[in-house]
């Protein structure tokens, strides 16, 4: 209850300072442009919002406070630390945006260009610039302020310090986001030099980028500097954010790479295949792919290595290799698809060749040819260099092959393969047939029949390759792990104690031989003495005796070195709980003289089929809203 209301009041409170907010820049706008057109409509919503969002913040922001001066748990709480860093990405972020308008307008006025033409504030004047940046400012300064108080009082820290955490990597994000856009746009420039458009038509592509960059890059070097330094703290480097982000990073960056990379490789193709594209027209649609490839290779060459470093600094053996592996797998996926869809496309067009009467000269399977031969020229070598390393270290003998074939996201790219393969060649083969009993039962031959039919056929040839093989390779995991297990298991000696009736000892020992038939196990009654030389890595009893244990029994106990695992059983006066809460609760109701009645850890099936069922629900509802609200903006 208390998250709710938490919940309720802070949402309240941001939206209505935003209403507030925006109230007042309108507020000052309409009295700087007093002569402007609707400036009587435009002053009564700015007053509108300001009389009917101050009390209703001021009443949720004093509650928020007044709860947080007396409560540790609200003052800590997280939802208290988001709305702080909300109001300040939504009061700094105009401020970034108002000064990029104003500074883009200033470039291209000095430049001899319409001020229409800026990338952000085109219409806009400097005074609702500056309106907008001192009251945004304003609001800031307020509670940057609040929020350094707040900081100094906090008896824990955690919860806003992971807020403050996505907050810093948020605003990276920002800035590198506009650096990247304003290189890009200074790039695309560059590459329309040598066509008809040098002069007036184009230069504001350059200056916008040289604005973005003017405003973009000193945000992200400022930001990234403080992710760095804050890596002293242990808290900071080993959070799962950072390495999120660097994630993010490294593979957007090779992706983008990969694709303007295939890109300019088919433009090139194209051209060298007999493309008689001007040169002027040649040189500015490669301007595109290199203009992206170039600022975004720098962001795959600069956070890649970052990546590397982090996961070096904070991981060792085993665990380093695992968080190096959803990179590398996530590549192989790539390249395989990439090479795949390559490999059909050429084989597609060879065909069209020999039997479809196709000449290759042609515009449409110049291009066709062009665009199979840089798919698998970045396809193909992207899947080897990463498959080929991962496949080697998975079958590998010892802990890091054991290891690296256990993994889940070794698991998860073999299941994929396989479920893309399956399904492809299901509906490859399906269409396949339906052609051919079509043209059987019909007796009518359809222009092209050929020529679509052995491309259905090589289609469905290549997912049988690719299901073969990653089946293959998945079986071959599964022996190495089988065996690798079964040795381990043969070598794990078990222990089972009865408590004297026999039935515990043989149910233990029929479950233990249905897990592993390899595991050697023994059972002892609790009364009996134990052997003397008895070597046991696990040992299994029942929870009554285990509170309840005689004194050799309980001596023995004591000196038993290996794991215990203590079975949960029905015993007079003895209450089994599964934390602190519920043994406190158990014991409330003890006193009230109520019966005690444990609840089972796992749900029943109906339950997980029900969840499951929630979740389906959930997503369809999604979609629904999804569907609306694309009907809204598109009619």
């Amino acid at each position: 209850m208390k998250t709710i209301r938490r919940l309720y009041f802070y949402a309240v409170a941001l939206i209505s300072l935003e209403v507030v907010l925006w109230g007042g820049i309108g507020l000052l706008r309409s009295i700087v442009n007093q002569l402007a057109v609707g400036g009587a409509t435009a002053l009564a919503q700015a007053l509108a919002l300001i009389l009917v969002g101050v009390p209703i913040f001021l009443v949720h922001w004093l509650w928020v406070q007044n709860a947080a001066s007396r409560d540790d748990e609200e003052k800590t709480a997280s939802l208290r630390a988001i709305f702080f860093y909300a109001v300040l990405i939504g009061t700094l972020v105009p401020v970034v945006q108002n000064l990029l308008s104003l500074i883009n307008r200033l470039l291209l006025g000095a430049t001899g260009l319409s001020i229409q033409r800026a990338i952000v504030g085109g219409f806009q004047s400097w005074p609702d610039n500056l309106i907008a940046v001192f009251v945004n400012l304003l609001v800031a300064a307020y509670f940057w302020n609040t929020l350094q108080g707040a900081w100094k009082s906090l008896p824990e820290r955690e919860n806003f310090a992971e807020v403050r955490r996505l907050y810093r990597y948020l605003w990276m994000l920002y800035g590198l986001l506009m650096t990247v856009f304003g290189a890009q746009q200074i790039l695309r420039f560059i590459f329309y030099i040598p066509s008809n458009t040098l002069g007036m038509l184009g230069r504001e592509t350059f200056v916008n980028g040289f604005a973005l960059l003017l405003v973009g890059t000193p945000i992200w070097m400022l930001t990234w500097k403080i992710c760095q330094d804050a890596l002293a703290d242990s808290a900071e480097r080993e959070s799962n954010l950072r390495l999120g982000v660097l994630y993010l990073l490294a593979l957007g960056g090779v992706i983008s790479v990969l694709a303007a990379g295939g890109t300019l490789a088919y433009l090139l193709l194209n051209r060298l295949l007999g493309d008689s594209m001007p040169w002027s027209d040649f040189i500015q649609r490669i301007g595109g792919p290199l203009s992206i490839g170039i600022p975004l290779g720098v962001v795959w060459g600069y956070f890649g290595r970052w990546l590397t470093r982090h996961i070096e600094s904070v991981a060792e053996g085993q665990q380093r290799e695992s968080l190096k592996r959803p990179y590398v797998y996530i590549l192989s996926m790539i390249g395989l698809v990439t090479a795949f869809i390559g490999m059909t496309t050429l084989i597609g067009v060879i065909i069209d060749l020999a039997v479809g009467g196709i000449f290759l000269g042609q515009d449409v399977m110049r291009e066709r040819e062009s665009m199979a031969i840089a798919t698998l020229l970045v396809g193909l070598p992207l899947w080897l260099l990463t498959w080929r390393p991962i496949d080697k270290q998975a079958a590998a003998e010892g802990d890091m092959g054991e290891h690296a074939r256990r993994s889940v996201v070794r698991k998860v790219y073999l299941y994929l393969a396989l479920f893309g393969s399956v399904i492809g060649g299901m509906v490859s083969a399906v269409t396949l047939v339906f052609r051919l009993l079509s043209a059987l039962l019909t007796r009518n031959v359809e222009s092209g029949f050929l020529s679509s039919t052995l491309n259905l056929a090589q289609l469905l040839a290549l997912f049988g390759v690719v299901l073969v093989y990653h089946l293959l390779a998945l079986r071959r995991d599964g022996a190495s792990a089988a065996s690798a297990l079964a040795a381990k298991q043969a070598d794990f000696r078990v222990l089972v104690l009865d408590p004297g009736h026999g039935k515990f000892g043989e149910a233990m020992q029929a479950a233990l031989h249905k897990q592993s038939a390899q595991m050697p196990v023994t059972v002892l009654r609790a009364d009996e003495p134990i052997p003397d030389g008895l070597a046991a890595q696990a040992l299994i009893l029942p929870g009554s005796l285990a509170v309840a244990a005689n004194a050799p029994l309980g001596a023995w106990l004591r000196s038993f070195n290996g794991s215990r695992l203590i079975v949960q059983d029905e015993a007079e006066g003895v209450v089994w709980s599964q934390d602190a809460g519920q043994a406190a609760a158990f014991a409330r109701q003890l006193s009230e003289g109520q019966a005690v009645h444990p609840q089972k850890r796992a749900g029943s099936a109906w339950t997980i089929v029900i969840y499951i069922f929630a979740a389906l629900f959930a997503i369809q509802f999604v979609f629904m809203l999804l569907a609306f609200g694309l009907s809204l903006i598109f009619g």
